[in-house]
């Protein structure tokens, strides 16, 4: 870099440094949000060549920052966030110069017509939208066997702890391996079933899958009603929380978000470095610990030791009934088509993909560019009635709430009187998000091969409150994270 200030924060401060960092510097006068956005473009430009996380860049972002710049400099700072750049998946609309494609070169013209609720949070509390991150095409409900992170719209995302060698996890890719690569300070992720927890584990972050109605979906590109999210991705449990903090709200567009007892509270107030004191932890890891091979598995023991040496009364070896239930993504299948017809009906006129049949004849004509995997799970979807209606469905709905809930984490927490539910890795995501539950994952370590590996917190609806209590602290008594080594030319 040019400017000798700027070079020095870029070789010796950047790299890990945490949104409470960033705002010491910008109170101070140290930096300006304007340099921030600057320090990790030119860390972008350089780096992502080699794990294709970002799909493009906010073309407003650093007049945005310098505009906040002057805000803080009259009135102060708005919250934590003002001024910090911030990344979001590619499914998550933003009314500006941006696109919103979940990741199909089908929609690579779209501009959404109005910033989706999560984008107007985040602008609310001051943060600078830096650009949007690639991600798994259709958040991986396009096609079997669809390698995580792909998209026809921005290529293969690869992992910053090992490119080519370990998988990304998806369908968050890129919001994973960009904030594991510190492209930004954090990101926004989309879950329905692991698309934040799985890449949080793979590329050893914190991620937070909050309960459904805690944060809007108004605006997200969705699969499934019942199961959609939207979370925070980042390096540390205190910035995670930080964004939960700017995103959780009220949406008079989104009716589960009245359910929603935790609007107004700070989540950064459960950060208690004794958190893990007197709290009552089970571990369960019959049915999961056996689905990671031996390298990761020895990862979760010694974490999992770790845990039972702690402050915290750990019960080992709690059941969950339905860990062995028979599963089935038909909710999906059936909640996928009158979704997303809805989100497409509402774009641009001069988009043509209006419904689901469109995007799949589109697919076919450009199959040599949209058809790498196929799109056998879209044309599942296509198939059912749009209405809702079919006793399949219901019947799967109901045995999906029932089974993860009274037979699955409720069982769990009041049978053994639980304050969380200790998971390896994210192997349980599917039962938490059937649930619609909060589930916290943070980085435990890794394999004799580098390979990150997480271990996940949950537990019921709304109580992101004891999650962020006991990850913080257990976070503070490891440590594990660290930055992945790409190589700068």
């Amino acid at each position: 870099m040019q400017n000798p200030k700027l070079k020095k924060l870029y070789d010796e401060w950047l790299e890990e440094a945490t949104i409470l960092e960033m705002q010491e510097r910008l109170t101070s006068g140290e930096l300006t949000s304007k340099e921030l956005v600057l320090l990790y473009l030119k860390r972008i430009s350089i780096l992502d060549q080699s794990i294709h996380s970002i799909l493009e860049i906010n073309p407003d972002a650093l007049h945005i920052a310098e505009a906040l710049d002057t805000e803080r400099k009259k009135s102060g700072p708005r919250t934590r966030l003002h001024g910090i750049p911030i990344l979001i998946k590619d499914n998550i609309d933003t009314n500006d110069k941006m696109h919103t494609s979940a990741g199909s070169l089908a929609l690579k013209d779209s501009i959404a017509l109005e910033d989706s609720a999560v984008a107007e949070q985040l602008r609310q509390a001051g943060a600078v939208i830096l650009g949007k991150t690639n991600m798994t095409e259709w958040a991986n409900f396009m096609a079997y066997g669809m390698k995580s992170g792909y998209s026809s719209r921005g290529g293969q995302v690869l992992n910053p702890y090992g490119p080519e060698k370990f998988d990304v996890g998806g369908s968050s890719s890129g919001s994973g391996a960009a904030i594991a690569a510190n492209f930004a300070a954090a990101a926004v992720g989309t879950e329905t079933s692991g698309s934040i927890l799985n890449p949080a584990c793979q590329n050893s972050l914190v991620g937070i899958k909050p309960t459904v109605g805690l944060i809007s979906r108004r605006g997200i590109i969705p699969i499934a009603h019942s199961q959609d999210t939207a979370g925070p991705m980042a390096r540390t449990v205190q910035d995670a929380a930080i964004l939960l903090t700017a995103l959780c709200g009220s949406d008079d567009r989104d009716p589960i978000t009245k359910t929603n007892p935790l609007i107004g509270t700070d989540f950064t107030d459960f950060l208690r470095k004794d958190g893990l004191k007197g709290k009552r932890i089970g571990i369960a890891t019959e049915g999961f610990i056996e689905r990671l091979n031996k390298d990761k598995a020895d990862v979760v023991t010694s974490a999992l030791e770790i845990l039972q040496s702690s402050e915290a009364d750990v019960v080992e070896n709690i059941s969950i009934p339905s860990v062995k239930a028979e599963w089935k993504y038909d909710v999906l299948t059936y909640e996928f088509k009158p979704d997303l017809n809805a989100y497409l009906s509402k774009l641009h006129p001069s988009i043509p993909i209006r419904t689901l049949a469109d995007l799949i004849a589109y697919n076919k004509e450009n199959q040599e560019q949209m058809l790498k995997y196929g799109q056998a799970v879209l044309i599942e979807s296509e198939e059912t009635n749009g209405s809702l209606t079919e006793q399949a469905y219901i019947d799967t709905l109901e045995f999906d709430v029932y089974h993860s809930t009274k037979q699955g984490i409720d069982f769990a927490l009041e049978n053994n009187r639980l304050d969380v539910i200790v998971i390896p890795n994210d192997e349980a995501s599917h039962i938490s998000a059937k649930a619609g539950y909060p589930t916290v994952t943070v980085p435990i370590g890794y394999t004799a091969e580098g390979e990150p590996v997480g271990l996940s917190f949950a537990g019921k609806a709304f109580s992101e409150p004891v999650l962020i209590e006991i990850a913080y602290a257990f976070e503070q008594i490891t440590g594990y994270r660290k930055p992945p080594v790409l190589g700068e030319e």
